[in-house]
């Protein structure tokens, strides 16, 4: 089946039976284009673990679990260059808010920044005694925020290369984290202490931790003040802020939480699809879209009020979504990148 003219339109609600997006498929791990799903097996090298699109659309940057990352033509897949320097898996990407600059963080417990345009890695971050399992980027850039196996979450300066402080120390491996602009309403303390003229951006921002042992922990960024401290069915793989106040994370047990951080005892609702592990979650237009371990993708718009299923994966895991305007993508244990073209919602 060429994926030029696959309409893939798995949809639960019939009204909606029109609104359809169209596949792209990519294989990233063997550096070619790839006629149709059905050629991956002979291609498959490493799978890719993570990918991200850059603020304009127009790159796009992948990583495996060969120690590698690809940066690659977003609108047709051409690869442009191969970042090296990892140990092991590569864990996490992502683009700076420029599009020029990537960060990423592996199983070598390393954090790293990369230039787009040579493939040149400019900054080395060391402290972590796990691997880095996400990233997150505060404002523009000036610091980060890594997560990691060895239970801590770490806030970074860029221009110094150094580590401004342990954020959080669970005991518990940080599977995802999310930064967001907090709501007036919300509290989120005082510093004990005079935070660093190096911290930028992170006044009234809060941070959000998916951590192993089935807690979601939330608590201000620049205050390093508890916010809540939410107990889930199962571990926490992945956590995103939907606004200043609510917010999705999920298990791996196939929940999706939404909170309300302003009362988050008890969740909004928890929408359950499958026992598979959610492993992305990502804020999309009035609603959010998920993938899972079962190799489900799904759009979710406006309340439940319907789904759009994403289709070409088959059963392997989806590990992570990106989208730009009306183009979503995702990557798979598979080793394939898909694009998705959306209609309009």
């Amino acid at each position: 089946m060429h994926p030029q003219s696959f309409w893939p339109h798995t949809l639960l609600f019939p009204e909606f039976i029109q609104r359809v997006c169209r596949e792209y498929v990519w294989d990233y791990v063997s550096q070619s284009s790839v006629s149709g799903i059905f050629a991956a097996g002979c291609f498959l090298i490493k799978r890719i673990t993570c990918l991200d699109i850059s603020s304009g659309g127009g790159l796009g940057v992948s990583s495996s679990t060969d120690g590698s990352m690809k940066i690659w033509q977003a609108s047709n897949g051409e690869l442009r260059r191969v970042l090296e320097g990892h140990v092991f898996d590569v864990n996490c990407c992502r683009f700076f808010p420029s599009g020029l600059v990537v960060l990423s963080g592996g199983m070598d417990a390393q954090l790293k920044i990369w230039s787009a345009e040579d493939a040149s890695c400019v900054v080395t971050f060391k402290g972590h005694k796990g691997g880095i399992l996400d990233t997150a980027i505060v404002d523009r850039g000036r610091n980060v925020v890594s997560g990691s196996r060895d239970g801590t979450a770490r806030l970074w300066d860029c221009g110094r290369s150094a580590c401004l402080g342990v954020i959080a120390d669970c005991g518990s491996s940080i599977n995802g984290v999310a930064v967001g602009a907090a709501d007036n309403s919300i509290n989120l303390g005082s510093p004990e202490q005079m935070p660093s003229e190096r911290e930028v951006g992170t006044e009234s921002k809060m941070l959000l931790l998916a951590r192993e042992d089935k807690k979601l922990q939330c608590l201000g960024l620049q205050s390093r003040q508890p916010v809540f401290l939410f107990v889930g069915s199962d571990a926490f793989n992945c956590c995103t802020f939907l606004s200043g106040f609510l917010l999705l994370a999920g298990t791996q047990d196939g929940n999706i939480y939404q909170l309300d951080v302003r009362s988050p005892r008890a969740p909004v609702q928890v929408i359950h699809r499958s026992g598979a592990p959610v492993l992305s979650l990502l804020s999309f237009r009035d609603g959010f879209i998920a993938s899972q371990g079962d190799g489900s993708c799904f759009i979710v718009q406006q309340d439940l009020d319907y789904v759009i299923e994403l289709t070409g994966a088959d059963c392997d895991p989806v590990f992570k979504v990106a989208t730009w305007e009306k183009q979503i993508y995702t990557c798979c244990r598979d080793g394939l990148v898909r694009r998705y073209q959306l209609s309009d919602l």
